[in-house]
């Protein structure tokens, strides 16, 4: 079985540092990721744990499709640009929905 490469997300988090440097506060957000470091931290041979991060991907993955395809298709429609930057949070719905989802799967324990 490959070693789980999820982890390494956590990279990410040192991104929230050019906030700090710039005074932008949207940069903070990427601070988040520094959790992906302690959540799959010592789990490399677990099957259990490693279903269970498969199965939140494919959550993350079909929440992110499904809700994008549905905004685009509106702002094109409707012509609603007020609506553009709730349809680029949507990545970060996603990340909390991938958390939420692991902690359900993983207490569930099946």
């Amino acid at each position: 079985m490959r070693k789980n490469r999820i982890g390494h997300l956590g990279i990410i988090g040192f991104l929230g540092l050019v906030g700090l440097i710039t005074g932008n506060f949207g940069f903070y957000g990427f601070f988040g990721f520094f959790g992906f470091f302690s959540a799959f931290a010592g789990r490399d041979g677990d099957e259990r744990a490693e279903r269970n991060i498969n199965r939140v991907c494919r959550d993350a993955f079909v929440f992110t499709t499904v809700t994008s395809a549905f905004s685009l298709a509106y702002i094109a429609s409707f012509k609603a640009m007020q609506v553009w930057p709730l349809a680029l949070s949507l990545p970060f719905f996603a990340i909390v929905l991938f958390a939420l989802s692991y902690v359900c799967y993983d207490r569930r324990g099946d």
